[in-house]
């Protein structure tokens, strides 16, 4: 199965939505403007980052729908189908349009706490139910469960349509084991913007970004040169945009990446609960970091 359309940068986008709550559907097609023209490989359509556990299935379709026509064919898209219900998400595969979908991005399931079994049977019973992609996505900060390198390793070398991990474990050590031990073509994707760069440099294949979204060619500039092998320009790269990610994440995600996409004039910065709006003093950090980058001549804020 080829895989290269998801090698370099994906983005995890937001859900902008109005003052009422609803889908912002203005915004989004911004939004989606915004990441194409700035060179994102893919688009990641209702990732946890799209505040995917807020919205209805129907909500999800309408997201997914303005996307797919606002692109019109120029990336590919991957479409968030992940949580603990194995059977639930089976069905989804029914009740969902994913005409233009290029992939699936899957969530380990949270709070279960499956065994090591339980998340291989997991995935395998999701994979069989699609013949599109499947990316597994190992974040054990959220999950509460982390995907050893041995189940990785197993579901990329028994099921087929299992494509690609995004590793969001933070150990490197893991990660470098999956690129060491994996069958060829199964790509190992970053899911910590802050360490693409050394996870490419151990042989990674790409990132599937939070800051993309509102800085999709200088991170771009990263991860494109990390895979041609210039880490000195990728370096530079790298450590421009490396103070803006750890204060994105601060006070929870997307909140702060909505508040830097609020000040660069894409979108409001509403958001569902249980997540809130970040402080003010965070505010004052994101714009002033945001100012910054601009003022080096990469975006205009005007």
């Amino acid at each position: 199965m080829e895989t290269n359309k998801f090698r370099g940068l994906g983005v995890a986008m937001v859900t902008p939505f109005d003052k009422n709550g609803k889908i912002d559907v203005p915004a989004l097609k911004k939004l989606t403007r915004h990441l194409v023209d700035g060179g994102t490989d893919y688009l990641v359509v209702q990732g946890t980052t799209g505040e995917s556990p807020t919205l209805s299935e129907k909500e999800k379709q309408v997201v997914l729908d303005v996307v797919v026509s606002e692109n019109a064919g120029k990336i590919p898209i991957v479409f968030g189908i992940g949580g603990n219900n194995t059977a639930k998400l089976i069905e989804s595969f029914s009740t969902f349009d994913l005409k233009g979908v290029s992939g699936i991005l899957s969530a380990s399931p949270y709070y279960n706490k499956p065994s090591q079994e339980g998340i291989y049977q997991h995935y395998k019973a999701l994979a069989s139910a699609t013949e599109l992609p499947v990316i597994l996505y190992n974040v054990p900060g959220r999950t509460s469960s982390n995907i050893l390198a041995e189940t990785t390793l197993r579901l990329a070398r028994d099921v087929r349509n299992v494509v690609a991990v995004k590793e969001a474990s933070g150990n490197l050590d893991q990660v470098m084991n999956i690129i060491l031990n994996k069958p060829e073509g199964f790509l190992v994707i970053s899911g910590d913007d802050s360490i693409t760069l050394p996870i490419i440099a151990a042989g990674g294949d790409g990132v599937i970004s939070v800051v993309g979204n509102a800085f999709p060619r200088e991170f771009k500039s990263v991860v494109q040169c990390a895979l041609e092998g210039d880490f000195t320009k990728a370096r530079e790269h790298h450590y421009r945009i490396l103070p803006v990610i750890a204060p994105l994440f601060a006070e929870g995600n997307p909140a702060g990446i909505k508040e830097v996409l609020k000040h660069m004039k894409l979108m409001n910065n509403y958001l569902r609960l249980p997540l809130v709006t970040v402080s003010e003093k965070l505010s004052r950090d994101l714009i002033s970091i945001t100012e910054n980058l601009c003022a080096a001549g990469t975006y205009d804020l005007k």
